[in-house]
């Protein structure tokens, strides 16, 4: 039996652990991991870095016209955060009216089961 797709993206360990990668050489932190550091390109002395999941708003939006199967959500905000380790990364803001977001608001991870398949 094939797998479903929300399934196998819930089988790698990086997209619900937040883990991404660290350069020892300059002491930048990616997400998503990199086996570069773009900054200082030593490969050899990247290491795997668990992001603590906190963060701040950094930008936002609020979606009042989903994708088609996402009607139900409407409207719901979609932020870019960034994780007090330095990276950037887009998150749906939940458990918060959308008049209620700010810029700089503290965050921190939380994940949810949208939709399931069959």
């Amino acid at each position: 039996m094939a797998k479903g797709i929300a399934l196998h993206w819930r089988l790698i360990p990086r997209r619900y652990t937040l883990l991404g990668t660290e350069c020892r050489s300059c002491g930048e932190k990616f997400f998503p991991p990199r086996q570069l550091c773009p900054n200082c390109r030593r490969g050899a002395k990247i290491k795997e870095f668990k992001f603590s999941g906190n963060g701040e708003i950094y930008s936002y939006t609020i979606v009042h016209s989903p994708p088609k199967g996402f009607e139900f959500m409407k409207p719901y905000v979609l932020a870019v955060i960034k994780l007090d380790e330095g990276p950037l990364l887009t998150a749906q803001i939940v458990d918060s009216k959308p008049e209620d977001i700010e810029i700089g608001r503290k965050v921190e991870m939380v994940f949810r089961k949208v939709i399931a398949d069959g």
